[in-house]
């Protein structure tokens, strides 16, 4: 209850987890039938960098801001393009102020069919990311736990659709709940698009979660991580998605994406990446 994204919004592991959700959304547009989007733990949906807890941490210099602006290699630039083209539509000039959270960047990648249901626990954030959305009927916001949500709204009446879990990993056991979370969802909803965010820093359990992913023997599962500096010190050092049911497409676009953001995005020379399969091809 006492996370705040608005200290590390559009900061090295946003642009990773922002730029794969735009291109799983991108995938679901490719067929007409409509499709819902979950996202289990929303936050605010919208964030102003020139606030004073964006200042205070400045983490966003080193995430979108080291990529508005510059000129993207011919392969990489299409891959971007929908999440960056979002981040450049809510900002008048080549300065970046307003960063979408998930919420936001999804509504702004839907088409006039699709849905996009939020979930968000702490009330007043609860309350913001309303107001944001305010009048909009494609949008449904719930002051529910993401971890009820996650169980408790799918599948979704569309029957298609793409499920973020971004929990903020304060308590103790958050990634063997996020196993167990999934493990329950994809039980009921076995052909959604799963996209679970977790955290790289040092002492984190990460063979051990893998392990624990790999015998839920779920057909298709990918893992993507970008590291931007060494564990060996304290705080986040990267960050890695799991994606269910991932497009035939993403492993190798994501060949593509991740060597430009390490380039990008490196604080060290320790930085690396990871898009390994689970399970699957």
């Amino acid at each position: 209850m006492n996370y705040r994204h608005i200290y590390h919004a559009g900061n090295f592991a946003d642009v990773l987890k922002h730029a794969v959700m735009a291109r799983l959304i991108e995938y679901l547009k490719l067929k007409d039938k409509p499709f819902r989007v979950i996202d289990t733990h929303a936050g605010i949906g919208l964030y102003d960098l020139s606030s004073e807890e964006a200042q205070k941490t400045g983490e966003w210099h080193g995430g979108i801001g080291r990529l508005l602006g510059k000129e993207l290699p011919k392969p990489v630039a299409p891959l971007l393009a929908p999440y960056l083209d979002a981040v450049r539509t809510l900002n008048t000039t080549s300065n970046v102020r307003l960063y979408p959270g998930s919420p936001k960047l999804a509504r702004m990648l839907l088409r006039k069919e699709d849905r996009l249901s939020l979930m968000e626990l702490h009330p007043e954030d609860c309350e913001t990311l309303r107001s944001h959305f305010d009048g909009d009927f494609q949008t449904r916001v719930t002051h529910l736990d993401g971890w009820l949500a996650l169980n408790a709204h799918v599948p979704p009446k569309e029957k298609r659709g793409l499920i973020l879990v971004d929990p903020p990993f304060e308590e103790p056991g958050e990634y063997e709940r996020l196993v167990d979370g999934l493990a329950r969802a994809w039980r009921k909803f076995p052909g959604g698009i799963y996209c679970l965010w977790y955290p790289l820093k040092r002492d984190a359990p990460i063979k051990d979660f893998m392990k624990a992913l790999h015998a839920l023997e779920i057909p298709k599962m990918l893992a993507v991580e970008l590291s931007v500096r060494s564990d060996r010190g304290d705080g986040l050092s990267g960050s890695g998605l799991i994606i269910v049911n991932p497009p035939y497409t993403l492993k190798a676009e994501c060949d593509i994406l991740l060597p430009f953001l390490k380039e990008k995005l490196a604080q060290d020379r320790f930085a690396n990446t990871r898009n390994m399969w689970i399970r699957g091809e």
